[in-house]
Formats: C-alpha cells, structure tokens, sequence
C-alpha cells in the first residue's frame, strides 16, 4: 500500500512538473550559486585543512562521471588539535534535473570495491538546527569508513525522491533550474562511534564558522532560532 501511494505521489508530481513546464519553462539557473572552493573555509574551529589526498579514493572512471554530474567539486582532508582527521568531498551541480542528479555515497561506494555494511538515516544536530542526514558504514579489505552525507536541491535538504520532486515543483514555478549539492565527510576509523561523533563536530564547527546564506546553501540551515 505504502509502494502504490508513494507511486502515486511521485506520479502526480511529475504530471505537475511537466504542466509547470509547458506554462513555464525554466529559463534561469538558481541566483546566488555557492562557490566550494572559496566559500568553504580552509579553517575553523579546530579543524585545519592538511595537503593530504591520499585518503581520498577516488578511480578514474568514478572521477570522469562526477565531472559529468557536477559543475564544481571539492575535496578536501581536515585535522583536528588532537590529530584526528576528516575527509570532505562536497559536489555541486547548477542544472539537477533529469539525469544530473546527486552521486549518493551507497551506490559510489560499491563502485569502488567497497562494502556497506550498513545505512541508517537520521538527524544530525547543530545550534542552528538538524540536519536530515544519512550515515553508512563501509569496508574495503582493512579500511574501515564511516560516511556521513546529505544532499540538497535549491537550499533544502532532501530525503527522497518525492523531497526532490515537491522542490523541482516550486523551483519550475517561479522560472528557476534546480540546482543541488552533495556534502560528504567520513574518516578511516575502526569506531563507527566515535567517527560519527567527531563527524558531528566538524559540521557543527563548520555551520558556526559561515555565514547565513553559506551555511542555508550548504545545508538549509539559516540563523539561529529565535534571531531576527
């Protein structure tokens, strides 16, 4: 029964995007696009960016669609005072409709010989809000690798498919291309715990150390609750 509504729903937002289309046809991307590389900082709290790629595992097929998918990418290693580190890869795409959508982690993963051993979604919390998030733990012979990521559309997270489709909606409405950004951090740790815990921190961290309209472009989280 849940299949068939979701089916449902899904149907009639499509129906809904097509008419919004025939009436109204995107004609301009997104206004006040993020730009990754200088957007995000190099440092904050106590987090450092180190030159450090080699925990990045990336093939080079992998590599050439992520150019395909998206406009700009950003990947990054950050150290902590107590020398823990953290590895960012942030993707965004100016024009997510269609087949330029959101590389998610569970399918890039495997791709690369690793293995999910499990995927759970949930909330993670910062002083401006939760994020909806999606956490996994993945192995790849002696490497373990709890992932933490997200993804937005316009300035939204999105959960779903029928999340993207209400949003494509709104966007095509008032003449907009939907753009879309993946966030992704994880750390090579043997702890699933202790790496979502630091995990937390970072983007905790991070969110505090950008301003508004950075921090709703990466998450969807705007000032503090309650500030005017």
């Amino acid at each position: 029964m849940q299949l068939k509504l979701t089916a449902w729903i899904l149907g009639a937002l499509m129906f809904g995007t097509a008419i919004a289309g025939v009436f109204g046809k995107p004609t301009r991307l997104t206004v006040n696009a993020i730009t990754l590389e200088t957007d995000v900082p190099k440092q904050f709290g106590e987090w450092t960016e180190v030159d450090e790629q080699s925990g990045q595992l990336i093939n080079p097929e992998t590599k050439e669609l992520l150019k395909t998918l998206y406009s700009q990418l950003l990947s990054r290693t950050y150290v902590n005072k107590q020398g823990y580190r953290i590895m960012l890869s942030a993707a965004y795409g100016d024009d997510q409709r269609g087949g330029l959508q959101a590389h998610r982690p569970e399918v890039c993963y495997p791709a690369q010989g690793f293995k999910v051993n499990s995927l759970q979604d949930g909330a993670m919390p910062t002083s401006f809000g939760n994020i909806d998030v999606r956490r996994l733990t993945t192995t790849k012979g002696a490497r373990d690798e709890p992932v933490t990521y997200w993804l937005t559309v316009g300035d939204h997270v999105i959960r779903n498919k029928v999340d993207k489709r209400l949003m494509e909606f709104r966007l095509a409405l008032t003449g907009q291309i939907p753009d879309g950004l993946l966030f992704r951090i994880s750390s090579i740790d043997k702890e699933p715990e202790r790496a979502f815990t630091m995990q937390q921190q970072f983007v905790a961290d991070l969110m505090g150390a950008v301003p508004t309209e950075t921090r709703r472009q990466l998450s969807g989280l705007g000032a503090l609750p309650g500030a005017t």
